[in-house]
């Protein structure tokens, strides 16, 4: 098949979060689409947030934040958060809040929260990339077997750009590493 050459600022489908921080007290939760796994032991986390935004500033004078996955029901709520600024507008009173052991703001209706430590920090042009330790894990029982997240039960949000469109989280297709294709390796 014929190949044609696209814009370079094509993003890929990327998991939809919303990630929470607290500063002098005030509560501040931030849409985010870049969020990737960047580590398994210990368990690191890395998220790209914009150097104007209020996220980026509480990240930086405290050293922690919250990543929160909503699911479709939450859609109103987490695209209130990406169109309004926290510099403009208190978003604190959006989500119902709970806490862990680092005194982030996580979302009780989000399935699955992560509390997360400042590991570093690199400086892009236009945004910082955080990288932070997962230091807790919590999610609701209803997307659980056993102690194990079964993703078939959430309905997590993923986002495409440059179409600007939340998708939900799709069945699973096929089991990834397990062999499947071995005689295409020799």
């Amino acid at each position: 098949m014929e190949k044609v050459q696209i814009n370079n600022n094509l993003s890929i489908p990327m998991p939809v979060v919303l990630v929470g921080t607290k500063h002098d007290e005030k509560i501040n939760f931030m849409t985010v689409g870049w969020v990737t796994r960047v580590n398994s032991v210990p368990p690191i986390i890395g998220i790209g947030i914009n150097k104007a935004h209020l996220t980026n500033a509480n990240i930086r004078a405290t050293g922690k934040f919250s990543i929160n996955f909503p699911d479709t029901k939450l859609i109103p709520k987490t695209d209130y958060c990406g169109i309004v600024s926290g510099h403009k507008k208190d978003k604190s009173n959006v989500f119902e809040t709970f806490y862990g052991s680092l005194d982030v703001p996580m979302i009780k209706d989000c399935p699955i929260t992560l509390e997360c430590e400042l590991v570093n920090t690199i400086e892009l042009p236009s945004n910082t990339f955080f990288i932070g330790e997962i230091k807790g894990v919590w999610s609701e029982q209803s997307v659980m077997n056993g102690n194990k997240l079964n993703f078939d039960l959430s309905d997590l949000l993923i986002l495409t750009m440059p179409d600007n469109q939340y998708r939900a989280m799709t069945k699973p297709i096929a089991k990834a590493w397990n062999g499947a294709n071995k005689e295409l390796t020799h």
